[in-house]
């Protein structure tokens, strides 16, 4: 087998993306698996993290003279991937490049560029691989025949929901590991346990990565690779770790019977939390520190509209158990079109009731490609589809039906400088945290506020 230089590359954000990596940089979990199932094969593999790297990519294009360069991709980094791609192309057109992550995943389309030679659709460790055994032979690649490369809607694109891959190479990363965190978990890791989801909300841009499959990894197989991991705190990425009550407990079992003591910050659905006390005790011993919740919002209507198939007292009483478990709730908040001052307001009230201070995102909805709602919203577009770096979930897509542009951006802000950024907060984080992390934290939100700044002050 004829071994390939690879580089693999996750992009820097656009200068006018708003998005927590101010505060919140994750390692980049699909490269390190790729990383681990390419090297098995014998080909050479860099892993290039461009959020913190400083140097242009250029310099690394010439420096590594690769055969094939990967890029990782949100929605937010389309444009800035398709720029690097051109960059590939003018040191060295042979140079292979190929798209993967979760935006090609679910809209290839965006990537149909001359200087993009291959757009990963589905199963991309395996598709890496069979593109690599096939683009050194004489004849051209033929789309149609590597299963998961995107070639056009004709095509059908199967999902291998049986995962068992080696575990993702943490030493891939290690020149970076010590500036990962999430929010106030500094020095933190990220494993996945499971992939999709199996509800349906309308607004949900990852059910649509997995087709609306939802699949599992063997609790053993993660245990084992948790015990591996260095770092004190680990993100627990799956779509919805809080999910099947029985798989809840086996993991806190296997957490307890091995041993292992670390911190965990997870995603799970209120509903979940409300009617399992019981669970919420058992993750809380052994070491889970803050959930993320889709709250999305304090009215029922709005829910009901987003069929989240949760109400408002369901919500309080979530908030309430996590905070008795001594457990910290991240909430994600949807801010309607139809919004008001009085709406910020209650959402202002309502964050502040509970016990622990308010640690919130804030987004005005974004109907992503790909969901349910973009059709029925992608006639009353305020921003272009083109302006990939602005489908941040932070900017206005959609004009609001009640406020102005710059009132509306005014009192986002105004709900986070009153929840968020209180006294009560800033003492809370500090005695949970420490200083450090807590001034990390408010610097990155310094740039974020200036963003908004920004965007208030422009009006549009």
């Amino acid at each position: 087998m004829i071994k390939i230089k690879i580089l693999l590359v996750r992009p820097k954000p656009h200068k006018d993306s708003i998005g927590l990596q101010s505060f919140m940089i994750c390692e980049p979990l699909e490269l390190e698996y790729l990383y681990s199932y390419l090297t098995e094969f014998g080909h050479n593999v860099i892993i290039l993290d461009m959020i913190l790297e400083k140097k242009p990519l250029s310099y690394f294009i010439k420096k590594y003279q690769p055969d094939v360069v990967g890029f990782t991709s949100y929605i937010t980094h389309v444009g800035v991937v398709k720029d690097y791609a051109l960059e590939v192309k003018e040191i060295n057109s042979k140079i292979v490049t190929v798209v993967g992550g979760v935006h090609a995943e679910v809209v290839p389309s965006d990537f149909e560029v001359k200087e993009i030679d291959y757009i990963i659709k589905v199963n991309a460790l395996d598709t890496f691989k069979e593109l690599l055994d096939n683009i050194n032979r004489p004849v051209e690649v033929n789309k149609d025949l590597i299963k998961g490369i995107w070639k056009d809607n004709t095509k059908e694109y199967v999902i291998n929901t049986n995962f068992n891959y080696p575990h993702p190479s943490r030493e891939s990363t290690l020149k970076y590991r010590k500036k990962y965190n999430y929010i106030y978990h500094t020095k933190c890791a990220t494993i996945k346990t499971s992939f999709g989801c199996p509800y349906n909300c309308e607004f949900c841009f990852c059910t649509k990565i997995t087709q609306n499959k939802y699949f599992e990894r063997d609790l053993n197989d993660v245990i084992d690779e948790i015990k591996h991991i260095k770092e004190k705190n680990i993100f627990i990425v799956d779509d919805n770790f809080l999910l099947k009550k029985d798989r809840v407990e086996e993991f806190c079992d296997l957490i307890k019977t091995n041993n292992i003591k670390k911190n965990y910050i997870l995603f799970g659905r209120a509903d979940f939390i409300a009617n399992n006390d019981d669970v919420i005790k058992k993750i809380a011993e052994i070491g889970v520190q803050a959930i993320f919740v889709g709250i999305e919002s304090f009215k029922d209507d709005e829910l009901n509209n987003y069929q989240k198939k949760t109400n408002v007292e369901m919500n309080i009483k979530a908030i309430s158990i996590l905070e008795k478990h001594g457990i910290q709730c991240y909430s994600g908040i949807i801010v309607g079109l139809d919004w008001e001052k009085k709406d910020f307001n209650n959402l202002i009230k309502y964050l502040n009731s509970s016990k622990f201070p308010a640690a919130v995102n804030i987004q005005p909805i974004t109907p992503m490609p790909g969901t349910i709602i973009y059709d029925y919203y992608q006639d009353q577009f305020i921003i272009p589809r083109e302006k990939y770096e602005l489908w941040d979930m932070a900017h206005l897509v959609l004009k609001p039906s009640k406020l102005s542009i710059r009132k509306f951006y005014y009192h986002i802000v105004r709900s986070y400088l009153k929840t968020v950024a209180t006294f009560k907060s800033s003492f809370f984080i500090i005695k949970r945290y420490g200083f450090i992390t807590y001034m990390r934290v408010f610097f990155g939100a310094m740039h974020i506020l200036r963003q908004y700044l920004k965007l208030i002050i422009k009006g549009r």
